[in-house]
C-alpha cells in the first residue's frame, strides 16, 4: 500500500485530499500546522532529502509560476515535481500511482 504525507496550510484542502486517497486505498498523513511543515514546502523538501533521497515528493501549488520558473528558483527541482491547484483527487492518485512524483534530487523520470 501507497502512503503519502500531505501537508497544507489549509486545513480544508488537507483533509478533503486525505479523505480522497483514502478511498482509493492509499495511506494518508496529514498536517496543515505550517510549524510542523517546517514554515513551506521547500524547506520542508530539504529536510526530507537530507534523511532520506530516495523519497518521492510533489509540489501541490496555487501559484501563477509555471514549473519552469519554479525550476529557475530551485535548480534542484525538476518540472515532475508540481502540479497546479485546482486538481482532482483522480489525477492526484495517478501520478501516486504511476510513480510520475520521482525520487531524489534531479532524477527524471522515464517520460523524459
Amino acid at each position: 500500500m501507497k502512503k503519502v504525507l500531505v501537508v497544507d496550510d489549509e486545513t480544508d484542502i488537507a483533509e478533503v485530499v486525505k479523505q480522497g486517497l483514502e478511498l482509493q486505498g492509499i495511506q494518508v498523513d496529514a498536517f496543515n500546522d505550517p510549524q510542523k511543515a517546517l514554515q513551506n514546502g521547500f524547506q520542508l523538501y530539504r529536510e526530507i532529502m537530507k534523511r532520506d533521497d530516495s523519497t518521492k515528493v510533489l509540489f501541490i501549488t496555487a501559484f501563477e509560476e509555471s514549473p519552469e520558473e519554479f525550476k529557475k528558483a530551485f535548480p534542484e527541482l525538476d518540472t515532475h515535481r508540481f502540479m497546479k491547484k485546482p486538481f482532482t483527487i483522480s489525477k492526484l492518485k495517478d501520478r501516486i500511482m504511476q510513480g510520475i512524483v520521482v525520487k531524489g534530487p534531479r532524477q527524471e523520470t522515464p517520460e523524459d
